[in-house]
């Protein structure tokens, strides 16, 4: 569009592409993007964290676990707000394993403050194996060790803050499972007996993927009735 000059020209400059990005003006989606705050370690501390306990109680102790998680609440008022660990405690009136487990609450809590993703330390906590053995927990589902159960507890509470979705059965696979599990108790009326939890049967094998007691022979394929992992895909 053409612009009349009224006064006297008594200088010029040709704009460049930094020139311009600076001459631009922030749109409100940019202010935020560049106020909203992430979780990094240089983060101070607040005087006040929002945390959940939660209780583990195995049979190679006779004293219960309490894993304490809290957690900060960044950009807090916004739309952009999100809760994200902070720091991890446990405590027991066993004092067997204190000094690993003093060890792990502090490179879990470092872990956390450092900012990123954090949730591949469930993984890596699960994974990890009692040469002693591990036990079943109600459900039937086998912890392989105590650090394996500490993951499941900061699992759920990922969960919990929307860091980590759960991995859900569609309709389909739920109504599939349902009709598999229907029929071997129709095929073994007389030895299909439930487990004391009534989740699955009783003489269920362990499944080898969700660590739940719940495979059975069905179609001569092993098939899990909780995840749906087969041997015959």
């Amino acid at each position: 569009m053409p612009h009349k000059l009224d006064k006297k020209i008594i200088g010029y400059k040709v704009l460049t592409e930094e020139d311009k990005k600076v001459a631009e003006p922030q749109t409100a989606y940019d202010i935020k993007t560049i106020d909203r705050e992430s979780m990094n370690e240089n983060l101070s501390r607040p005087e006040i964290l929002y945390g959940s306990t939660y209780k583990i109680k195995t049979p190679q102790s006779e004293h219960a676990l309490y894993i304490t998680i809290n957690d900060m609440i960044l950009n807090e008022g916004t739309e952009h707000e999100e809760r994200r660990p902070y720091e991890v405690f446990i405590n027991s009136k066993n004092m067997e394993h204190f000094q690993w487990v003093l060890a792990l609450t502090r490179v879990i809590s470092a872990v956390f403050r450092k900012g990123g993703d954090s949730c591949f330390l469930v993984e890596e906590l699960k994974a990890v194996f009692d040469p002693k053995g591990g036990y079943f927990k109600k459900g039937g589902v086998f912890m392989p060790s105590l650090v394996a159960e500490i993951g499941c507890a900061i699992e759920s509470h990922l969960k919990r803050i929307g860091m980590l979705k759960d991995r859900e059965l569609d309709d389909h696979q739920k109504k599939f499972l349902a009709a598999k599990r229907k029929e071997f108790e129709a095929m073994h009326t007389d030895t299909a007996e439930i487990d004391e939890d009534g989740a699955f049967p009783a003489k269920a094998l362990l499944c080898g993927k969700c660590q739940t007691k719940a495979v059975v022979l069905m179609d001569g394929c092993m098939t899990c009735l909780n995840c749906g992992e087969s041997k015959c895909g």
